[in-house]
């Protein structure tokens, strides 16, 4: 763990939080600037800096939470579908949201909203050779 990062911090007690589960591994708690309520956040008690660092272990274990809350918010919110997404913009310790989604734009990309948040905007179908071009490339991450 990390001596000053605020989920360490968090993690081992230091600060307060909304604990919704825990276990030795994880940490699932209130997000404090939520999207919609419930929001919450499950972070590795250990210090990762980001999601690609995680052990999949590790990874497997918090996407397991995610859906039981998921499944448990269905049921607490009048909600059809539940978003599970990792950023790390502002605390740098591997984070998942898991956001009830009363609004089909929740968590959407500034790039679907070019119509404004009543509609939905597709950004410009990727080219199929350029697909091809990187899907080649980004498939080497399974190769070797």
């Amino acid at each position: 763990m990390s001596d000053d990062c605020l989920f360490c911090r968090i993690a081992r007690g230091e600060l307060p939080a909304h604990r919704v589960y825990e276990d030795e591994h994880i940490l699932a708690f209130l997000d404090l600037h939520p999207i919609r309520p419930g929001h919450c956040l499950i972070i590795p008690k250990q210090h990762y800096t980001w999601f690609e660092d995680l052990p999949e272990d590790l990874a497997t274990r918090i996407t397991g939470c995610a859906q039981r809350l998921a499944r448990h918010m269905k049921t607490l919110y009048p909600v059809e579908r539940v978003a599970l997404f990792y950023t790390g913009i502002h605390v740098a310790h591997a984070h998942a949201h898991v956001v009830p989604m009363h609004h089909v734009h929740d968590v959407s990309s500034q790039a679907y909203l070019q119509d404004g948040t009543g509609g939905f905007s597709a950004p410009p179908q990727l080219p199929t050779d350029e697909g091809a071009q990187i899907a080649g490339t980004l498939s080497g991450a399974f190769t070797g």
